[in-house]
């Protein structure tokens, strides 16, 4: 693990969240858009040390949408950046770890993401982000 890429935070209105984040704490957004795979709208907003991505559900089959549901708005989960993702998912799986899928999907900005199993990090769902372009 290379460093906290971004912590993801569950929201209802994605809009009504990046004012608050904007306006009220003065932060800065730095882009919005659509992850088709994951049935989510994702703002990053720049927190000076670390990223934070806003989640909306676009859908009620997206995950987001079922974490909301059961567990309300909040921390959803903490991204750390990789490189070489499938390498860091063996190393992970060779240790005990449970993953929830077998390979990396797509995740915002072009990135190679795969998330490990709350029950395997002790109630916390990580997430492997790979922005390098290479994944392997």
């Amino acid at each position: 693990m290379e460093k906290v890429d971004h912590i993801g935070i569950a929201v209802r209105n994605l809009d009504e969240s990046v004012t608050y984040y904007t306006e009220t704490l003065g932060l800065t957004l730095l882009k919005i858009e659509e992850v088709e795979s994951q049935k989510v709208r994702v703002a990053f907003i720049d927190a000076g040390n670390v990223k934070i991505e806003l989640l909306e559900p676009m859908a009620e089959t997206s995950a987001i949408h079922g974490f909301i549901e059961k567990r309300g708005e909040g921390i959803h989960h903490v991204a750390f950046g990789v490189t070489g993702i499938r390498e860091r998912m063996s190393e992970l799986r060779e240790k005990g770890v449970r993953l929830l899928s077998e390979e990396p999907g797509p995740g915002a900005g072009g990135a190679e993401v795969a998330f490990l199993h709350p029950k395997s990090s002790y109630g916390v769902l990580y997430e492997l982000c790979d922005k390098s372009g290479k994944g392997e």
